[in-house]
């Protein structure tokens, strides 16, 4: 039997989604006081995969990715989407959502999302969060 051995740190993302009139700066200012320097901040690009988030959020939505310097332990994914979750409350209007907050990890070999849904090929974690391996990189493929 082999002893168990930490993991390695990995490194933290936020995929933003909001409305093409909102400005993400107080956002990200909020998660960078949390997790750290961003060290990377995408272009917006129109988020069209989907019509979910439609009735709450409007049509004409796009994505941003956040990244940040420090490495985080993977098990800490959890308290990631809760403080996530915690800052969309802090821009919710009446109507609903104006961002979402999509917290995941990226290391070597996997993309691993946070979520508050259950699917058959989450694994649970803690607090009503699962972790979905969303990207697997295999044979030097994603």
């Amino acid at each position: 039997m082999a002893p168990p051995v930490p993991p390695s740190p990995v490194k933290l993302f936020v995929a933003t989604l909001h409305q093409s009139d909102f400005h993400l700066d107080p956002v990200a200012k909020t998660l960078q006081d949390r997790f750290g320097e961003i060290d990377y901040v995408s272009e917006d690009f129109p988020f069209q995969d989907t019509d979910y988030y439609a009735a709450e959020m409007g049509t004409r939505l796009f994505r941003r990715f956040l990244s940040f310097a420090t490495l985080i332990d993977p098990a800490d994914l959890a308290a990631v989407k809760l403080v996530t979750n915690s800052v969309e409350d802090d821009h919710r209007s009446e109507s609903g959502r104006k961002v979402n907050l999509d917290p995941g990890t990226i290391d070597f070999y996997k993309v691993v999302l946070a979520s508050t849904k259950f699917g058959g090929q989450k694994v649970y974690l803690r607090d009503g969060i699962y972790a979905d391996m969303t990207l697997v990189h295999f044979k030097g493929k994603w």
